[in-house]
């Protein structure tokens, strides 16, 4: 039986993807190829943050929960020497003016993060 987590797996990713591209086809036949990269790496983004959404819905559905807060990082090569990281919360981060509401696997994703970045402690 597939879990939330299989949404992230390479083939639903790529389908969706395929899917914006095909709805948009029209637009992306008119685009140089510069313009195209940019259009589908946009297009990947959108799918993540959308199949993270569906994946924390059947998570919660399957759990019981209604309010169990999620943070989902994903890493995955971009070149030979990039990593693209890729960050989804679901809530959506709460910006109240100089703090943010976060549940706890919201707020130790962001440690993560700034960790990975350098800018912990600074």
């Amino acid at each position: 039986m597939p879990t939330p987590d299989d949404l992230l797996a390479d083939a639903p990713l790529e389908a969706a993807v395929a899917a914006l591209a095909d709805r948009n086809r029209h637009h992306l036949e008119q685009m140089t190829q510069e313009e195209r990269e940019d259009a589908v790496a946009h297009w990947r983004d959108l799918a993540f943050v959308v199949l993270t959404a569906a994946g924390a819905a059947l998570g919660r559905a399957a759990e019981g929960e209604g309010g169990a807060g999620r943070a989902v990082i994903v890493l995955e090569d971009a070149g030979p020497d990039e990593i693209a990281v890729h960050a989804s919360f679901f809530p959506e981060l709460q910006d109240q003016g100089d703090e943010v509401l976060v549940t706890p696997a919201q707020a130790a994703a962001l440690q993560l993060l700034d960790g990975m970045t350098g800018d912990a402690g600074e």
